[in-house]
């Protein structure tokens, strides 16, 4: 380990090296700020949905390159931020008011103030990114002020050719994760960079927790709702950021932020490209991770439902060798899955090639949600239908979450498409066939029935997006 703190952790808090070695590493970023007097980070929802805790840590873009990036600081552990470089909205002003503080000033983006801080540091992190705009401020809510003074302010500061100290520093910071490990009488944090590090610590720490962004762990930490003694940082493992495409597959690992997968993967898979766009918001795909949201085993994850349609596998590292597995197979009941103990999963493998016979693949995902970013699904579907030279279907893949109690596919369904044309009356016969496939709890997002008329429905809208409209009969009423 590069990094080894006894008791104590470093972090850089507004240009300044602070010694923390009065919290423990599970502690949220969020309450330690709080505790420790930096009260410009306020505290909404502690869900991560509200964006007034957003914070900016530099992180590694897309590009490889160190980048400003928006995350909420309450699911954030202390841990998490050893050596790394973490800004508030006390830290942004240096005497003078930031430009994008200044616009919202201009524009009155500003009401009651509550979430103000939030907004600044989403935006202050898309200036630098020379882009602020809808996408930089999805994951911030307002409840006073309206939007359109903040979209104004916005507009004001986008494309601005940054040229300041921050700009400066950013051009010599750090990108990649160092090692480190925390150890104290009651709590031990390990962020390895190695997986064959990974699997050591796990011989020696059976009982250890993994977390990776922690966008869902850190829920449990926000509330205190689990104490977690031995934890296993993922975000730094080498072997599980890699990102390889190929004709045959594209591979993404376990540990790649789903804001980076947003932008190498785009245009390779549109369903992908589809249900990231409406994944909660910037600040949490800066942190979430692919394996994270597989490894979770949630019913109403956004992304299982995606790659059970584009058939994906799993790549699987334990003591005794790595193992490939359909991500069909992986979940076995509500928050239960596949892996077993002392096992990680590394990367996903989604295959390109196309079933022989194929002259057309259409693909698409759909997600329903109260809102349309930042919400948890009420339904979410991924459709994949090979087609052949005649319009029937070679293969069929119709995959949801949010309907059982794992992300599953309607095989019933897929097995009865098969060889059948692809029109309106197959379609009807499918949407009836759906109705009967799932039995759907009811919650306070939606009831059963609703979500049986969504999981039909979604599927008919998908055939009429796709080359079923002409023929589609519709019915004036």
């Amino acid at each position: 380990m590069i990094s080894t703190a006894n008791g104590s952790l470093e972090i850089q808090l507004n240009g300044k090296k602070l010694r923390i070695n009065d919290s423990p590493p599970t502690t949220t970023l969020l309450e330690y700020l709080r505790q420790h007097g930096y009260v410009g980070t306020k505290e909404g929802c502690g869900d991560g949905d509200c964006g007034a805790c957003t914070v900016v840590v530099v992180g590694q873009g897309a590009d490889g390159k160190a980048h400003y990036q928006a995350m909420n600081s309450c699911l954030i552990p202390l841990g998490s931020l050893a050596d790394r470089e973490v800004i508030t909205v006390e830290g942004i002003a240096n005497g003078k008011l930031h430009p994008v503080q200044s616009a919202m000033i201009a524009t009155g983006g500003s009401q009651c103030g509550y979430c103000t801080p939030g907004f600044i540091m989403s935006m202050f992190a898309g200036y630098y990114d020379g882009k602020v705009d809808d996408i930089s401020i999805e994951g911030n809510l307002c409840r006073c002020t309206g939007y359109l003074p903040i979209r104004e302010a916005a507009q004001r500061v986008t494309n601005a050719k940054a040229d300041d100290d921050f700009s400066q520093k950013l051009a010599i910071a750090a990108p990649e994760l160092l090692a480190f490990s925390y150890q104290d009488d009651n709590y031990q944090f390990y962020r390895p960079t190695s997986l064959n590090e990974v699997l050591s610590l796990l011989q020696d720490h059976s009982d250890a927790t993994f977390i990776a962004g922690g966008t869902d762990l850190g829920l449990e930490l926000s509330h205190h709702r689990r104490e977690f003694p031995v934890l296993i940082s993922l975000e730094a493992v080498h072997e599980l950021k890699i990102f390889n495409i190929t004709d045959e597959w594209l591979e993404i690992g376990a540990g790649v932020p789903l804001s980076q997968i947003e932008e190498r993967s785009r245009g390779i898979f549109p369903s992908m490209d589809e249900m990231i766009h409406w994944f909660a918001a910037r600040q949490i795909r800066n942190r979430a991770t692919l394996g994270g949201n597989i490894a979770v085993g949630s019913p109403i994850g956004d992304l299982p439902p995606v790659l059970l349609s584009l058939d994906a596998q799993l790549k699987i590292a334990g003591q005794n060798g790595t193992r490939m597995i359909a991500l069909a197979d992986f979940f076995h009941g509500y928050r239960q899955t596949d892996l077993q103990k002392g096992e990680v999963i590394v990367s996903v493998h989604i295959p390109r090639t196309l079933p022989s016979g194929t002259v057309t693949r259409l693909s698409q995902s759909y997600k329903i949600g109260k809102r349309g970013t930042d919400d948890i699904s009420i339904v979410a579907a991924a459709f994949c239908i090979d087609l052949d030279s005649a319009k029937k279907v070679v293969q069929a893949r119709l995959a949801y979450g949010g309907v059982a109690a794992i992300p599953i596919r309607a095989k019933n369904v897929e097995e009865m498409l098969v060889g059948q044309p692809w029109n309106t009356v197959v379609i009807q016969q499918a949407k009836a066939a759906l109705k009967e496939t799932f039995t759907p709890l009811s919650d306070f997002r939606g009831s059963a029935e609703y979500r049986k008329s969504l999981i039909a429905n979604l599927f008919e809208k998908f055939f009429v997006e796709f080359g079923g409209i002409e023929t589609y009969p519709l019915e004036v009423k």
